[in-house]
């Protein structure tokens, strides 16, 4: 057998460390605090350790068929159709393999889509050759069910060969249901109509799949990631047993049904959800008595990651979800652009969407490894558990009758609406960082262009006769966004933004870090920072402060300093008519004292930044 040292002979010359060994180098950083401190958790309740051994005993999971690329899906959504088609021929000319045809009214539309008619179909698929290997991904709401069938048309009055047209029909009723929030119809009337359409589909000649499992419902609503294996695992059983009752060989269907999935940036989690959600249905198919086959999945990077201030770093979250998608074996990867949280995206940021995806298989060969991750000690017990947890989900939305059921009681979206609560109050208080949003913010960004178009209006789809709670949408980035709002208004209103005077005390060394910190919390609510030089007489500080023209105060600098000179400076900003001063760190057992003096809050590492600045928002507009 041949051992470390003998691959890697400079291995030779250091002492072989084992955990121990590295368990004794932090037990000393740590100085006695306690290990758990390094021990992070999912919102599943998941421990992540510091540190994992290899697994043993473990295979890779099959996904994509070895060393093939994935489909390099990009979306189509301009709602006007001769437009639209313009996109998807400049994307098929330079390097998509695949379109997401994306009709108003469908869950993942934001806003826009395409209009679902023959019409729209016809201009949308003008000169693209279905039959020449493209994938095509029709995401449909029930308003738009009909461009399904409108597409199958035009291939059959093209006189193309269905078989020959790979086309993933995304009929998802379950899905619109859940972020809806109602539904005309019960489930034991949607299941014949959805299973209907798909036998008319299959007898045409059409491969499939047809029905789609949309775990984007549960983390664009700010869910978990074994919520959203759950519900996947939920919607993916209820058109199996749907298309075996229509009459359909449980082989045959076996095939009829894919899945999505979000990908976010957090990369270990989202490889881990990928993997997972594969061993899961395969566990269902062997259950099902059926022999298990790879499960068609596709990603979507992540609706609520997205960002509108600084949208440029989007790019880069973009990036990383599509690395650990790719890696995980997704089937066929969608990058939403940059800009699509401020409006419909350009033919620049359809080319960074599109590029990403080329950068990561032409340049860094992510697709020629199999699932690179097996083996892996920290991501193979991420799958592990998440594959525990998201089962015993799933187990509990079976014994409450299925997944329309389970909405109907309220099951998933209490759970859901729980992770999304602790999800708000950790980014709130900037543990969950967005960059450019809730830290390290660029008030002078310049704004990113979209282009101008007319959403479509659908007609509403029948009397909502079923109601429960919604599962809608959401960007973690909104609350601080609503803030630069307001600060974008008070700009343009008043010519300048809400001012904080930073009074820095001492020396550079006593105040540079804790001025920094509050610069970034400050600007994550559009509140613009005025520095100032350091200062030890109160009466100087005053001075600076009225001259600044600034709102607000904020007192930096280190501990020792405050100790000497935070409550004569205190007490000088307020003499000078600031009527509401901050001091940057925790107050400690001196916060009355300071309060007495005039300070009248405390920003700090782990506070609730945006309560804090939602308050000032208030403060100032009582001033």
């Amino acid at each position: 057998m041949t051992s470390v040292t003998d691959d890697l002979p400079l291995a030779a010359d250091f002492p072989k460390a084992d955990y121990e060994d590295w368990r004794k180098l932090v037990d000393g950083v740590l100085k006695g605090a306690p290990f758990e401190k390094l021990v992070g958790k999912t919102y599943d309740g998941l421990k992540i350790d510091p540190l994992y051994p290899r697994a043993k005993d473990v295979s890779p999971v099959p996904g994509r068929a070895a060393a093939a690329p994935w489909q390099i899906v990009q979306r189509i959504d301009h709602p006007d159709a001769t437009q639209a088609n313009a996109q998807a021929l400049t994307d098929l000319e330079n390097g998509a393999t695949g379109l997401s045809l994306v009709f108003a009214g469908g869950n993942g539309a934001h806003g826009f889509g395409l209009e679902p008619t023959a019409d729209a179909v016809a201009k949308v698929l003008k000169d693209i050759h279905l039959d020449a290997g493209i994938g095509i991904e029709l995401q449909v709401g029930p308003q738009s069910r009909m461009a399904a069938i409108h597409v199958a048309e035009y291939v059959k009055t093209g006189g193309l060969d269905p078989a020959a047209c790979n086309i993933r029909f995304g009929l998802d009723p379950l899905a619109a249901g859940a972020v809806w929030g109602h539904s005309p119809y019960t489930w034991e009337e949607i299941a014949p109509a959805v299973t209907g359409a798909i036998k008319g589909l299959a007898a045409l000649g059409f491969r499939g799949p047809f029905a789609s499992a949309d775990g984007r419902v549960i983390h664009d609503a700010g869910g978990s990631e074994a919520q959203e294996l759950a519900f996947v695992l939920a919607c993916g059983i209820a058109y199996l047993r749907a298309i075996e009752g229509a009459g359909v060989p449980l082989e045959q269907a076996q095939g009829m049904v894919y899945a999505r999935l979000a990908a976010d940036a957090d990369q270990f989690l989202t490889m881990a959800k990928f993997r997972a959600l594969r061993l899961l249905w395969a566990r269902i198919e062997t259950a099902c008595g059926l022999t298990p086959t790879p499960l068609f999945i596709a990603a979507d990077t992540a609706w609520r990651m997205l960002t509108r201030r600084d949208p440029y770093v989007n790019m880069l979250r973009a990036t990383m979800a599509t690395f650990a998608a790719g890696l995980a074996g997704a089937n066929a990867i969608t990058v939403l652009p940059h800009t699509l949280a401020l409006g419909l995206p350009d033919p620049f940021a359809r080319r960074v969407a599109r590029n990403t995806q080329l950068l990561l298989l032409e340049e860094s060969n992510l697709a020629k490894v199999s699932d690179p991750a097996a083996g892996a000690g920290g991501i193979e017990a991420l799958t592990s558990e998440l594959c525990n947890a998201a089962w015993a989900l799933f187990q509990e939305l079976e014994k409450a009758g299925g997944i329309f059921a389970s909405l109907q009681q309220g099951l998933i979206q209490g759970k859901v609406l729980a992770t999304r609560k602790a999800r708000e109050a950790n980014i709130a208080k900037r543990r969950d960082v967005l960059t450019g949003a809730s830290e390290f913010p660029n008030l002078h960004e310049s704004e990113a262009s979209v282009l101008s178009a007319t959403p479509i209006v659908l007609p509403p789809y029948g009397e909502p006769k079923f109601k429960f709670d919604a599962l809608p949408p959401m960007r973690l980035a909104e609350p601080f966004e609503a803030l630069r709002d307001k600060s974008d208004a008070a700009l343009k209103s008043r010519g300048a933004r809400p001012r904080v005077f930073l009074a820095n005390l001492g020396t550079p060394a006593d105040f540079t870090a804790r001025a920094t910190f509050a610069k970034s919390f400050f600007g994550a609510g559009g509140i613009e920072a005025v520095d100032s030089a350091g200062f030890a007489d109160p009466t100087a500080l005053a001075a600076a402060f009225k001259a600044s023209g600034a709102e607000l105060a904020c007192l930096c600098s280190s501990d020792k300093a405050y100790a000497d000179r935070a409550e004569p400076s205190a007490g000088a900003l307020q003499a000078a008519g600031a009527k509401h001063i901050y001091l940057a760190g925790r107050p400690a057992e001196a916060e009355a004292a300071l309060r007495a003096a005039g300070v009248t809050g405390f920003v700090f590492a782990g506070g609730d930044a945006l309560a804090t600045l939602q308050d000032a928002y208030r403060r100032m507009e009582q001033a």
